[in-house]
């Protein structure tokens, strides 16, 4: 049994397998999950992420069940453990939204059936799969630069890079570090895989003939007490029209949502690449669809 905690877990062609599992089942929808029920537990509120696993449970045939962390026995202190030996006994995939990513590897250690990440505090691979994906439509195979907070969607695209052997260049501020434990991986992943991986405290540098600009949020959930500080600490960091100009012509710009503007993206940005935006936003629904298949069939053989 195979569980999606982190992409580190899957090698450059199951990822690449999955990708093409996506385009094709994005262009020739069908069943594929017919009566497979799928728990999703949310710790942290969601729109795009509970969107995508629902409807995707839901389009392939099968059932999705919704379940608030506040719902749960989990919020008057029953241990996750306990939780998982039941809840992953009785579905045939688990999701969690989770604060604490031990949370999740815990879960996962007791569950009798897949389990996979919708965010937790170090990790967001099914967003990177959708950029990944929106960057194979728009044809896109040079530079990529990440911009914003060493955050989970920093350390994913981290891991997918060094796996894939991509050029990524990534700017965060100097005051905040890369988890060193994957920043190490990555590293030394990208020496067998040829990936090009640069880091930056200067946004500048970073997009500097880029194809792909990608940026997150500042302020992530459960943050919000610092967020008069880390709106000092990024006030350089804005993706605008001059950092824009920065890049190769044809640039696209990808971002997880939600987006504030006038903080991380400028207005202007933001609807000039709306299109490039909602097509990622879409496209987290196909590639959940090829996690549940990966995984569905990976049970079964």
């Amino acid at each position: 049994m195979r569980h999606f905690l982190s992409l580190r877990d899957f090698s450059k062609d199951e990822i690449l397998d999955l990708l093409k599992f996506a385009a094709d089942i994005k262009k020739n929808p069908r069943k594929m999950l017919i009566d497979k029920s799928l728990a999703m537990i949310f710790e942290k509120n969601s729109t795009r992420t509970r969107m995508a696993f629902e409807l995707a449970m839901t389009q392939l045939g099968g059932k999705a069940l919704f379940l608030s962390h506040n719902d749960l026995q989990l919020s008057r202190g029953e241990p996750v453990k306990d939780t998982a030996r039941v809840i992953g006994a009785m579905v045939d995939f688990v999701m969690l939204r989770v604060n604490s990513h031990k949370s999740l590897e815990e879960f996962a250690s007791y569950s009798k059936c897949s389990v996979i990440n919708g965010l937790s505090d170090l990790y967001h691979p099914t967003q990177v799969l959708g950029d990944l994906l929106t960057i194979q439509e728009y044809n896109k195979t040079g530079k990529i630069a990440f911009v914003g907070d060493a955050n989970n969607m920093c350390n994913s695209w981290l891991i997918a890079s060094a796996i894939l052997g991509l050029d990524l260049s990534v700017a965060v501020p100097e005051n905040y570090k890369i988890n060193p434990e994957i920043l190490d991986f990555a590293t030394n992943m990208a020496k067998s895989s040829d990936a090009k991986i640069e880091l930056h405290n200067d946004k500048n540098k970073a997009i500097k003939n880029a194809d792909v600009i990608i940026t997150d949020t500042w302020i992530s959930m459960g943050q919000e007490d610092e967020k008069e500080k880390r709106i000092k600490d990024f006030s350089e960091f804005i993706i605008d029209k001059k950092a824009m100009n920065l890049a190769n012509s044809g640039a696209i710009f990808l971002h997880c949502l939600p987006a504030y503007r006038g903080f991380e993206v400028s207005e202007e940005i933001f609807e000039a690449h709306s299109e490039e935006i909602f097509t990622e936003a879409v496209n987290r629904l196909y590639v959940v669809k090829a996690v549940l298949c990966f995984l569905d069939e990976h049970r079964s053989s």
